[in-house]
Parts: C-alpha cells; structure tokens; sequence
C-alpha cells in the first residue's frame, strides 16, 4: 500500500515572484506536483526540481476549465499515490483563494496537509502602488470583499457596505466596477472620496488609476486598465503621490542565501 503525500497549500504573494516567502520557495523545490493558478509567475513554477508533475488549474473571468470539485479531487488523488504536492495560489490561500475549500477536501480524505501563508494582494499588492491599506489620519480599519460570489449566490448588498468606515479593498470587481461605484454613492459613499485601481498590482508593469468615486470608473476606461487588478476606496488613496516608488527587480536568484536560516 503506497503511504499517502502531503499537500502544502502556498500562497505565492501578490504577483512579484521575489515576494514568495522563504517557506514557500522551499515547498516549491520539494515538490512531486506543483499544482498552479493562471497568475503564478513563471519565475516561480521554474523553481520546481525536475521531474515534477505540473498541473495547470488556472481560472480566467467567466471561464473556468477546470471545477473547483475537480481540483479538490486532483489534490487528494496526487497525494493518494505519495506524492508532495504544492498547490501553489495568488496571495495568500484563504483570502479569496479557495485554500478553505481545498483543505476542507482534504480533511475529509484524511490526507495530511500544511498552509504556508502568502502576502495577499489586498494589503502588499497596494503597497506596491503606495497605497497603505491603514494609517492614524487616514483609516484605522480595513475590509476586504470579493466582488465575485459563488454562482447562485445573491450579490454583493453595495448600498449597505458603503456604511463601512476605513478602508475598502474589493477583489474580482473590475467587470461591476462602475456598478459598485454607483451603488456605494446611492449607499451613502460621498462621491468625492479618494479611490484607485491598481492593475498587475508588484509586477514591473504595474499600473494604477488615480480618481474619486464618482469619476473611477471612466478613468479605468481612459487608461484601459483591465483585470487582473485592485479596487481601493478610501482617504488612504491621498498618500499615494507621496508614497509611491519606484520598486528595484529583486533577482530570485538573491534568495536562496535565505534558505539558511
């Protein structure tokens, strides 16, 4: 009888492949199978020894060829025929990333597992753009909402979450963005508060949109700022002139000196 595998359930980060934790990279290079979402950098996935089982799971809006059952079921069965899994998520695995659902699985196939946490995008991938998500003048809270709920699920009630104080990061929204803008204002959101899109959030092509509420939407559109990306609303967004910077390609090849800690 083969003796079952483990599965780590590692968050990748926002998009930079330089911001993988130590842990992660680590589990990357351990791995039997790499299991992949669409935006993993390839920096990342040619980390993996060779010999190693890539599967590629990745999700596009609207369109997803490969079920979220059906990866549940590709973790278990790997791990089923001893082999260490990676099962390697954007940002962090239980922030919008399904790691729940996932290590849910594979509880119930008693199939030994461990998350390593990523940075999640909703706080490093505004970062990256000069957007902290929290400060003492500014917003002494924060709330992350998807924009994108499982099928048959109601939607978001828009018009109650803009009676939310502090910050509001909303992920998988760029397809309503001009909707949730509208709704916030009927919500009671002043149409004037500061908000930003944040596009290829860490990446070197990293793009962000600067507007109000009111006019978000129709600078997305003038810039063409298109999924993957950020919404950010809030006062926050007023630092951004004064904090962005300019962000030097950390070589991976800079990491491994890390490993030895």
């Amino acid at each position: 009888m083969i003796n079952s595998g483990k599965v780590w359930l590692v968050g990748a980060g926002p998009g930079d492949a330089a911001l993988i934790t130590v842990r992660g990279l680590h589990c990357i290079r351990q791995a039997d199978a790499l299991v992949y979402d669409r935006l993993v950098s390839p920096d990342l996935l040619s980390e993996a020894p060779d010999g190693c089982k890539m599967i590629n799971v990745g999700k596009t809006p609207n369109y997803h060829p490969v079920p979220q059952r059906q990866i549940n079921q590709i973790l278990v069965e790997c791990a089923q025929q001893g082999l260490n899994v990676v099962r390697l998520k954007g940002g962090d695995p239980y922030v919008f990333g399904r790691g729940g659902e996932e290590a849910e699985a594979l509880a119930l196939a008693k199939i030994p597992f461990e998350v390593v946490p990523g940075i999640s995008s909703s706080i490093g991938g505004l970062a990256c753009a000069g957007i902290p998500v929290t400060h003492r003048d500014y917003a002494s809270g924060f709330h992350v909402i998807t924009g994108h709920l499982r099928q048959g699920n109601e939607s978001q009630d828009w018009t109650l979450l803009a009676k939310l104080e502090g910050t509001l990061v909303i992920l998988m929204g760029m397809t309503q963005l001009a909707s949730i803008c509208e709704q916030l204002i009927a919500g009671g959101k002043a149409p004037t508060t500061p908000a930003a899109v944040v596009m290829y959030a860490s990446h070197q092509q990293q793009q962000v949109a600067s507007a109000t509420l009111i006019t978000l939407a129709q600078q997305v559109a003038a810039q063409g700022l298109t999924a993957p990306a950020l919404i950010v609303i809030g006062d926050v967004v007023r630092l951004r002139e004064r904090l962005a910077f300019s962000r030097d390609r950390l070589l991976l090849t800079s990491v491994p000196s890390l490993m030895a800690l």
